[in-house]
């Protein structure tokens, strides 16, 4: 039978306002470090462009003449200035367009591996639950209140002031004016309980999630 596990809920003014029923599967799953490395290497590669590109020396223009002739000049011999070891010359070993960096990640597999950052998190103390990030007006002086109020939580350091991205705001739904509003902040990005993926997960150390009930019950539902 799986252990179910309690956490607390926070309103925007930093009291508690409830608590929540973690499953077990999402917020207590094993560190499977190598499932987690093999999808966030993934992820990555999966990112890059592939658009870099070099020509070797039978792409580079010129060089169709002996630089001079074999013997008797006293200098090196060469046969063409697209060689390598010219400057104008051919690239050697350098990157292709051609080349594919696209790594197949199952949706299995990057499921277990969220849950995986998602319950180490956690362990850490590095989650909080907020009923609500919802704003009434564009106000990015009201976002820094919440986050100061938020700061403030149990178990929490202050990140009010903090200069650097440290936390990832994970909202339930598209909010224009709760987006508008926290996007000034240079301490945390956001993103979409639905976009929610390892990769990201790791890049800050910690997680904001809004609407408990409703992202849990959905994160739950992709494994």
């Amino acid at each position: 039978m799986e252990t179910k596990t309690e956490a607390k809920i926070y309103n925007q003014k930093g009291a508690e306002a409830g608590k929540i029923t973690l499953p077990a599967k999402v917020f207590a799953a094993k560190w499977r470090a190598d499932l987690v490395h093999q999808v966030v290497e993934g992820m990555r590669s999966n990112k890059r462009a592939g658009t870099a590109d070099t020509k070797d020396r039978g792409e580079v223009r010129g060089g169709g003449k002996k630089p001079w002739k074999q013997k008797g000049t006293g200098r090196a011999r060469h046969g063409s200035t697209r060689s390598p070891i010219w400057v104008g010359g051919g690239v050697t070993h350098g990157p292709l367009a051609e080349k594919n960096y696209k790594r197949k990640i199952s949706k299995k597999m990057r499921a277990q591996a969220l849950f995986s950052v998602l319950s180490k998190k956690l362990k850490d103390n590095e989650i909080l639950f907020v009923d609500s990030l919802s704003m009434s007006d564009n106000k990015t002086k009201k976002a820094v209140e919440v986050m100061k109020n938020l700061s403030k939580a149990s178990g929490f350091k202050p990140l009010a002031a903090s200069k650097k991205p440290r936390i990832l705001v994970a909202l339930s739904g598209r909010s224009e004016k709760t987006e508008k509003s926290f996007r000034n902040l240079p301490q945390l990005e956001i993103v979409f309980v639905k976009n929610l993926n390892p990769l990201d997960v790791l890049k800050y150390q910690y997680l904001l999630i809004e609407n408990p009930e409703e992202s849990v019950k959905f994160l739950e539902s992709r494994g």
